[in-house]
């Protein structure tokens, strides 16, 4: 009996070892910062300027930094917009990483050369390049990566961005995201997130942004329509508290690229 009472003590000790260990792999794959780099373009030439630099220089100097995972996305339809766009996102452990890595990959990519980074002033790369810094939810638990079965020129990445009118009314939607269940709410319907934070700085303030993702633009109305008549989102977009706590919201569906770690 007492040998019985071993192993099951032994067991024990091993599952709550087991299951401490998973949960702090969890918790350190949660960036502290992530940063969304926007390059805006005019022309093919630039596009295709900036999908080299981000291939075969940016994306592995950071990765030999310590970033394991770079998402690079583009907006559908991107190759007929007068303003093209990429999206770059990169999730950093710290300020200091980001910091350090800045400073770091910005010295050898100088150092390296090549046509983006010595493009003339009358032939620049691109014609703005705009930087959001991203502070995760308390309620993200990781920087998830979507498994779908779909090809990439499928798939269709969400990218949403809420302004309040104030910061006080920003700070209520920032509540009912957490406290108020919104993000569960999304995980529940398998709306497949890849982040949701708090614009530290950007163009727009105050702003949270979130993504989610979907094998093809049919599973993402399916998606939103389920969304929307949900009972549980009923009652939480009701509720006097957490009315027009929105003042504006921008939507950009996006594509991975290829080379995309996200």
């Amino acid at each position: 009996m007492k040998q019985l009472h071993f192993v099951i003590i032994t067991l024990l000790l091993a599952f709550a070892i087991g299951s401490g260990h998973a949960e702090a792999t969890k918790l350190a794959a949660r960036p502290a910062y992530m940063e969304l780099k926007v390059y805006h373009l005019k022309t093919t030439r630039q596009e295709a300027l900036i999908d080299s630099f981000l291939q075969r220089q940016y994306i592995p100097v950071l990765r030999a930094a310590g970033i394991a995972t770079i998402g690079v996305f583009k907006p559908i339809g991107n190759d007929t917009a007068a303003d093209r766009r990429v999206y770059v996102l990169t999730p950093y452990s710290s300020l200091n990483q980001w910091e350090k890595v800045t400073r770091e990959t910005s010295a050898k990519l100088l150092a390296a050369g090549g046509a983006y980074v010595n493009a003339a002033h009358n032939n620049p790369a691109y014609s703005r390049l705009e930087t959001v810094f991203i502070k995760p939810f308390e309620d993200m638990t990781g920087l998830a990566t979507p498994q779908f079965n779909s090809p990439k020129n499928e798939r269709v990445y969400e990218l949403r961005s809420y302004e309040g009118a104030s910061e006080k009314i920003f700070r209520n939607k920032v509540q009912m995201f957490n406290a108020g269940g919104e993000i569960k709410l999304f995980s529940r319907l398998g709306f497949n997130a890849l982040f949701y934070g708090e614009v530290v700085f950007g163009s727009k303030m105050p702003n949270l942004m979130y993504m989610t993702s979907f094998p093809n633009m049919q599973s993402r109305e399916a998606h939103w329509k389920a969304f929307g008549s949900d009972p549980e989102w009923k009652k939480l977009s009701s509720l006097p508290e957490y009315q027009n706590n929105v003042s504006h919201i921008d939507i950009v569906f996006l594509r991975p690229t290829e080379y995309s770690g996200l």
